[in-house]
């Protein structure tokens, strides 16, 4: 990754602090999104991850919700398409089947199921996961189970931020622009 890029997105990170109700900091990653050189380059920087493997992804798959804007911009780069997965919620109603991984808990605890619509993939695919931080790899390991339900081929994650332990990044394939503790303190 350009060094340039790099800086630009420590620089433009912080950490907020909702205050006393809360038990941890909460990333502000809106500096990225706000900034146009960073938003011109995370696409093809991320894609660029697993640009040198084979096989080469046909699909990049991202979670909500800041999934919806990496994802878009990691597919265009590749010149695949795109398929969201969303987060189980009970008021949402999904248009065809939905095939759910459920993650193992977050980095706050939480235990998420993660849904991709069946129609949207088969077995000739290779997927790339895509998201902005893996702190645990739960939600990566939610898509691959409900991937692994398609044929289709997990090729790994691009994440800005890669948080996991060298483990679990290794086991899952994920990948990272940045390590966590590359971010201002």
């Amino acid at each position: 990754m350009d060094s340039a890029l790099r800086t630009r997105l420590i620089d433009a990170f912080r950490w907020l602090d909702p205050g006393p109700h809360s038990t941890h900091l909460v990333s502000d990653i809106s500096g990225w999104w706000r900034d146009p050189v960073i938003l011109r380059e995370i696409g093809p920087a991320l894609a660029a991850l697993f640009a040198a493997d084979a096989p080469r992804p046909t699909v990049v798959i991202a979670p909500e919700v800041t999934g919806f804007l990496l994802g878009p911009l990691v597919a265009t780069a590749l010149g695949v398409g795109f398929v969201e997965a969303r987060k189980d919620t009970t008021e949402r109603r999904h248009p065809d089947q939905v095939l759910w991984g459920r993650a193992a808990a977050d980095h706050r605890g939480r235990v998420l199921s993660l849904g991709i619509r069946a129609s949207r993939l088969s077995p000739a695919d290779r997927v790339l996961v895509v998201d902005d931080w893996a702190a645990t790899g739960a939600q990566v390991g939610a898509l691959r189970a409900a991937l692994g339900r398609t044929g289709a081929q997990v090729i790994g994650a691009a994440v800005i931020v890669d948080g996991c332990d060298a483990a679990t990044s290794e086991e899952l394939g994920v990948r990272g622009l940045l390590r966590a503790a590359e971010l201002p303190g």
